[in-house]
């Protein structure tokens, strides 16, 4: 794939996604009665689609510069649910079934006498915006660095990252892990005082979360666009020589695994504000592997196409899953098999091999052999 079309088009999705959201917040303030207002279940799906493009970005990242072959991210995704979850749980207060200010709902319905260390300070948005990002980036690094340091690569590192998400919805569905069990952190009441039912603040979220996709987006940019994003590139595609010309591979695969993990956070926390729940289901793996799905039909290495996968085959899932419900696995199966044989490069290497206009044909002059005019 084309670096300087890939990059190019990383900005121009950028900016197209700061206009849509900006228009579509406009549009469902204005009366339910005009032909263009959105309705605030399509704003929701809207803001879990830019959600979705957080983590195809963060899959991009790896996959399509790094060549990890990641079946796992859903974990980090899911954390950074998890930290938006507990603020937005201790946000509700005494307004709660129990009228416990101290303890979420869940903990006093299972006894619990005291609220878990584990939670202190998640009453507080800074408290969880520095779990969000400090506890996926946390767990990646020690992961990526007890694999990369083992030199663990191919489908044997897709295994262990799938097992590591497996591994952490087991674990959240316990009642007493501490987060809500099968049920997860829901019932959510507003957020930094705003009302999360209001229209105001369903507008304002979108719009939020397409600035962020957008920086996220052009944060990927800076990343890949440089002397680390050509290393990177050479680690996917030569690590041995790499490592021969006195390069640390695992370093590299480090920073960046560490860093999409962050992204994907992000993502996660961007989900729980726009559709109101968070449960272990998040930590499913078929929901990685859909990740996958999504940068593959989009374009692997592409970073906008990751975006485009997402939005466009989630799009997709929502009309077909209503439609004809029972065909939908099939279908997605079919699209990533359509899209591995037909378009390895996805949606983007469309683009790329798009035919170019011609310059416009100029009728040469003929001349003879004597050099005289025809």
């Amino acid at each position: 794939m084309n670096a300087s079309l890939s990059f190019r088009g990383a900005s121009v999705t950028a900016v197209i996604v700061v206009l849509l959201t900006g228009i579509m917040a406009i549009a469902s303030l204005l009366p339910a009665s005009s032909p263009v207002q959105v309705s605030p279940f399509i704003m929701t799906l809207a803001g879990k689609y830019l959600a979705y493009a957080m983590l195809a970005l963060a899959v991009d990242l790896v996959w399509g510069f790094a060549g990890i072959l990641t079946l796992g991210h859903a974990a980090f995704f899911a954390l950074g649910g998890y930290a938006m979850g507990m603020y937005l749980v201790r946000e509700i207060g005494a307004r709660g079934v129990y009228g416990n200010a101290d303890l979420p709902d869940f903990m006093v319905f299972l006894s619990w006498k005291s609220l878990p260390w584990y939670w202190w300070g998640s009453d507080h948005f800074p408290v969880a915006l520095v779990l969000m990002l400090v506890v996926p980036a946390a767990l990646a690094g020690l992961f990526g660095w007890l694999a990369f340091r083992s030199r663990v690569s191919g489908v044997y590192l897709s295994i262990i990252t799938q097992a590591l998400t497996y591994a952490l919805m087991l674990a959240f569905f316990q009642n007493g892990f501490g987060f809500g069990g099968n049920n997860g952190l829901t019932d959510f009441k507003d957020i930094l005082g705003f009302d999360l039912h209001s229209p105001y603040t369903r507008a304002g979220m979108l719009f939020v979360s397409g600035l962020v996709l957008a920086g996220a987006l052009l944060a990927a940019r800076y990343v890949v666009g440089g002397r680390f994003g050509s290393l990177l590139i050479a680690v996917r595609d030569a690590e041995s020589r790499t490592r021969f010309l006195g390069y640390r591979p695992e370093q590299v695969k480090l920073l960046v695994w560490v860093f999409s993990a962050v992204i994907a956070a992000i993502g996660g926390a961007l989900y729980v504000i726009q559709v109101g729940i968070i449960n272990p289901g998040e930590f499913a793996p078929a929901n990685s592997i859909e990740a996958v799905i999504w940068v593959a039909v989009g374009g692997r290495g592409t970073l906008s196409g990751a975006v485009v996968g997402a939005i466009l085959v989630n799009l997709g899932k929502t009309l077909f899953t209503a439609w004809l419900p029972e065909m939908w696995l099939y279908g997605l199966g079919a699209l990533f098999m359509a899209t591995t044989l037909f378009l390895p490069q996805g949606l983007m290497g469309l683009m790329h091999h798009m035919p170019k206009k011609r310059p416009s044909e100029v009728t040469p002059e003929v001349t003879n052999p004597e050099g005289g005019e025809a």
